[in-house]
């Protein structure tokens, strides 16, 4: 995974920790010659008089916030340019932080984008349309949601789907298997693969034949797994590295299985749907953004293209 070119996106709720910046920090002492752009929107409803309330004094305030917010990336910006890292700063006003995030992505190209991942509770993650779920959908290159910027990474997992129940290309796994190895060695971690595989409930299945036997068909659906894992591995770069045949829903057993190996970033996939299916189905990485506690990795097949863009 080459890094020439970060998008930190700065938290406009935090006045000092910023994890998504605390993890670029910790990368640049990997990627030496990277540079790094922070970006920072904020929208105050207080201040949108909209078309018939508009006047000169929102205007001044709403410049004044500005102003206020690119001092604040500029003092974020200092450490880092006083160890020679080149450092871009831009202030925006607007709702819709994923769109402005997505417009930066297209007029900048940066190789990566990282954002602190808020928790939400269940009833906001039932009811809104969250930016990281969007930016998941829709963001052209890697993005990187950060739970906890300040602990070190040295347990990497890349969760892989070699059977494509997912409706995931196979590319895309040679692709997550790549980057995971590339990550673990830059940063001298540890590189897990993990694949979740799911056979029908016993109450799902109604041939008779099936049923007698059900034992022996989740031996067969097993084996089917784990021999599609083992010639995904077989053709994988990676070596030293330690893979995992999960029974269950990716939702269900990446989350145990992330607190007990302690893994700091997990790898995924995820392609783009219709609007109509995201909104009923969601992605998995979606739905694990809030059930696992460590960084998550998104990416996108190749000429992955952003379908929202007008």
């Amino acid at each position: 995974m080459d890094i020439r070119h970060m998008l930190v996106v700065v938290d406009a709720t935090r006045e000092e920790q910023q994890p998504a910046l605390e993890r670029a920090a910790q990368l640049l002492e990997h990627y030496t010659e990277a540079r790094v752009t922070l970006m920072l929107c904020d929208y105050v409803p207080a201040l949108d008089g909209g078309v018939l309330f508009e006047s000169h004094a929102l205007e001044k305030a709403r410049e004044s916030l500005l102003a206020h917010h690119q001092a604040h990336l500029e003092q974020l910006a200092a450490p880092l340019r006083n160890k020679g890292v080149q450092i871009d700063t831009t202030a925006i006003w607007g709702k819709r932080l994923d769109r402005h995030v997505l417009r930066e992505v297209q007029a900048r190209r940066p190789d990566l984008v990282l954002k602190t991942s808020h928790q939400r509770n269940p009833l906001k993650r039932l009811l809104l349309s969250a930016a990281d779920w969007q930016l998941i959908r829709y963001c052209e290159v890697p993005l990187w949601l950060v739970k906890h910027g300040d602990n070190t990474l040295s347990q990497v997992c890349a969760s892989v789907d070699p059977l494509h129940s997912a409706d995931k290309p196979a590319a895309l796994d040679n692709k997550l298997v790549a980057y995971g190895y590339q990550l673990s060695q830059q940063l001298k971690a540890q590189l897990h693969l993990a694949h979740c595989y799911t056979p029908l409930p016993r109450t799902m299945v109604f041939d008779a034949s099936v049923i007698a036997d059900y034992e022996g068909y989740a031996k067969d659906v097993k084996q089917h797994h784990a021999t599609a894992f083992s010639q995904l591995l077989a053709r994988s770069p990676a070596e030293g590295v330690t893979s995992h045949l999960l029974e269950g829903d990716p939702e269900e057993a990446l989350p145990g299985f992330v607190e007990e190996q302690k893994i700091d970033l997990l790898i995924m996939g995820a392609v783009s749907r219709s609007r109509l299916e995201s909104a009923l189905i969601g992605h998995t990485a979606e739905r694990l953004i809030d059930a696992t506690p460590c960084d998550l990795l998104i990416i996108k097949p190749d000429g992955f293209v952003d379908p929202s863009k007008p």
